[in-house]
């Protein structure tokens, strides 16, 4: 009787079985393979793709001042290289870095879904461990694409950690931890124990990414997640234990602490499907909730650019998920305040034709026409544009706009519900993605090193056959 009246004084010890979530991604990670094609193929050009940005954001000193050793003048044997520079650095900052490149400017990949991200951000650790590990093959690492592509997109479809004020990039480190661990030789109880790092962690806030404190940091993120799950794979790989009940635990768990006593909601088993439906960002550097209105500001250009002062009021008609994340009034205070703001990324195009990241910086923005076109412009919200922004089947991100001018005239509403990196517009999309790919390249590198890595690039499988260090040496 005693020690039952004093069971509410003590804690259970017995520890759990593993959480189901981090068995079912370990059980991916290690038993299933990839076998579509266009997944494969897919990945090549998200690999190309994803480069590109990091190759384009060294033209901007605020990213390149991130790059580097922590320790000037450190020496690394067996170092891992960073493409587009000359560091050479351990594998944990040289994810750091490539993730940093990636995500600087807001070009790579999207993924848009309860909760949204950018998949190509894993690009980091996995390039990073590939180099660091003997004997890997470019094919290893598409394939551990797909795989980190599929665990950051399958968690983010049902379930949306910004609503709690969590960083999506909490999916970006759970997915190339898992990744991480598995290139390092891990064991399928290992990569559990690592992921239940990647989540007790407590994850980052997503203050940084909006008003009134929206600022850089959110383009480091994403290298700051990657280089924590090589770090943690690294900690486990040396032997460290795992926390079995990391999300599971009464009071103590992820979901009790973090997610509102909620557990995680899935729609569908891991495969490739993330892979293949990935949405390319290629004519815009721009927050992909914008795009296809961007696309609409461009078309609507030669019809304005001669009655700017003429115009009334600017109508956006868009889905809930673009009104929630981009949609902003006031004061925007620096680049990355400005690439998350729905009116100024449409103001832009409507004032010069286009959107380039240099239009995100201070001297461009100091243009007093900017925040007019802003202070003429409407959000409206068309419901069904929301709902089939959630269609598994559909995904569309769709815009329109429609100008109104003093004198009682207006342009025809323009309407664009797939983006061209929609895997609808793959067609289209894919040859615009290769003169993205070149333009990077060609702006950075020699004309020969330029058009050697774009001739390695070219063919599927003898990319697939190339080594990592072979690859990466072509970038250096």
């Amino acid at each position: 009787m005693g020690s039952a009246a004093h069971a509410h004084n003590v804690d259970l010890s017995d520890r759990p079985a593993p959480d189901k979530v981090l068995t079912d991604i370990a059980d991916y990670v290690t038993q299933y393979k990839v076998t579509s094609e266009e997944a494969y193929t897919t990945a090549r050009y998200c690999l190309m793709d994803t480069l590109a940005c990091g190759i384009m954001a060294l033209k901007f000193p605020a990213c390149t001042k991130m790059l580097g050793p922590i320790v000037p003048g450190t020496v690394v044997p067996n170092a891992v290289h960073v493409p587009g520079t000359k560091h050479a650095l351990d594998p944990v900052k040289a994810a750091f870095d490539i993730g940093c490149m990636v995500r600087w400017l807001d070009f790579n990949d999207t993924w848009l879904a309860a909760e949204w991200g950018h998949p190509s951000d894993n690009l980091g650790a996995i390039l990073s461990v590939a180099q660091y590990m003997p004997d890997m093959t470019m094919k290893d690492v598409l394939t551990a694409m797909i795989k980190a592509h599929e665990i950051q997109g399958c968690l983010a479809l049902e379930n949306s950690f910004n609503k709690v004020g969590l960083d999506h990039v909490v999916l970006v480190k759970v997915a190339s931890t898992a990744l991480a661990m598995q290139m390092l030789g891990g064991t399928h109880d290992q990569i559990v124990d690592a992921l239940s790092h990647a989540w007790v962690d407590g994850q980052a806030l997503r203050t940084y990414r909006h008003a009134p404190n929206a600022g850089p940091r959110k383009s480091w993120a994403a290298g700051d997640a990657t280089s924590r799950a090589v770090r943690l794979a690294m900690i486990v790989q040396s032997g460290e234990i795992g926390y079995p009940g990391v999300l599971t635990a009464p009071k103590w768990g992820f979901y009790d602490v973090l997610f509102g006593g909620k557990e995680f909601k899935f729609q569908r088993p891991y495969g490739s499907y993330v892979m293949e439906q990935i949405l390319f960002k290629i004519s815009f550097p721009a927050e992909f909730h914008s795009q296809t209105a961007v696309e609409c500001a461009v078309k609507l250009y030669p019809q304005v650019k001669d009655r700017l002062d003429q115009i009334e009021k600017i109508t956006l008609t868009t889905h809930e998920a673009a009104i929630r994340i981009i949609s902003k009034v006031g004061k925007l205070n620096n680049p990355a305040d400005r690439d998350h703001c729905l009116q100024y990324m449409v103001a832009v195009p409507l004032l010069t034709g286009n959107l380039v990241a240099e239009n995100y910086e201070d001297d461009f923005a100091a243009n007093p026409k900017i925040d007019a076109l802003r202070a003429k412009m409407e959000v409206v919200e068309d419901k069904r544009y929301s709902v089939d922004y959630h269609d598994p089947e559909k995904r569309s991100i769709a815009n329109a706009m429609q100008i109104f001018f003093k004198d009682g005239t207006s342009t025809e509403k323009v309407e664009i519900e797939y983006p061209i990196g929609h895997r609808r517009r793959r067609k289209d999309g894919i040859p615009l993605l290769e003169e993205k790919f070149e333009a990077a390249l060609k702006a950075h590198y020699s004309p020969d090193q330029a058009q050697r890595i774009i001739d390695m690039c070219g063919d599927q499988k003898k990319l697939e056959a190339m080594s990592v260090r072979e690859f990466v040496k072509g970038w250096v």
